[in-house]
C-alpha cells in the first residue's frame, strides 16, 4: 500500500469541534496500530493544536490523513487558521510560555509528543502547523 488511505477535513469553530477532532485523531491512531500510549500522545498533541487554532487563530480547519508503505504508516495533520499569526516562533516554542493563564502544554509540548513537527506562520496572514507521526509495520513480529 502506497499513498494516502484515508483523509478527512475538520472545521474548528467551537469547542466540539476539538472533542470530533480528538476522537478523529484517536480512530486513525487505532487504525494504524499505534500503542496506547502513542495514541494519546498523538491525541493529546492535536488537541492542544486544535484549541490553538480556536483560541489564537479565530478558528480554522484540521486535515488528518493517514497514508502508508511498506515500512508502515504515517497519520499527518495539518492544522490551518487564518489569524493574526505568531510574531515569535522561537519564543511561542519555547516550554512554559504562554498568552494568558491556560495551562495548556504549548507548541513547544505539542512538538515533543509528535515525530514530525512543521510551523509556518507570519503576522498578519495565519498560521498552519504540520504535525506527523509514524507506525512502524509491525507485521511478521
Amino acid at each position: 500500500m502506497s499513498g494516502p488511505v484515508s483523509a478527512q477535513a475538520i472545521h474548528v469553530g467551537s469547542d466540539l469541534d476539538i472533542v470530533r477532532i480528538r476522537k478523529v485523531v484517536r480512530e486513525h491512531a487505532v487504525a494504524a496500530g499505534l500503542s496506547l500510549v502513542d495514541q494519546t500522545k498523538l491525541v493529546t498533541a492535536a488537541s492542544e493544536l486544535a484549541r490553538n487554532t480556536l483560541v489564537h487563530g479565530g478558528g480554522g480547519e484540521v486535515t488528518v490523513s493517514t497514508e502508508g508503505d511498506e515500512r508502515g504508516t504515517t497519520i499527518r495533520l495539518v492544522f490551518a487558521d487564518r489569524g493574526p499569526g505568531i510574531d515569535d516562533v522561537d519564543k511561542a516554542l519555547t516550554d512554559g510560555f504562554t498568552t494568558n493563564s491556560a495551562l495548556g502544554l504549548g507548541l513547544g509540548g505539542a512538538r515533543r509528543l509528535v515525530h514530525e513537527f512543521h510551523i509556518d506562520t507570519e503576522p498578519g496572514r495565519g498560521t498552519t502547523v504540520r504535525i506527523g507521526f509514524h507506525a512502524p509495520n509491525r507485521r511478521g513480529r
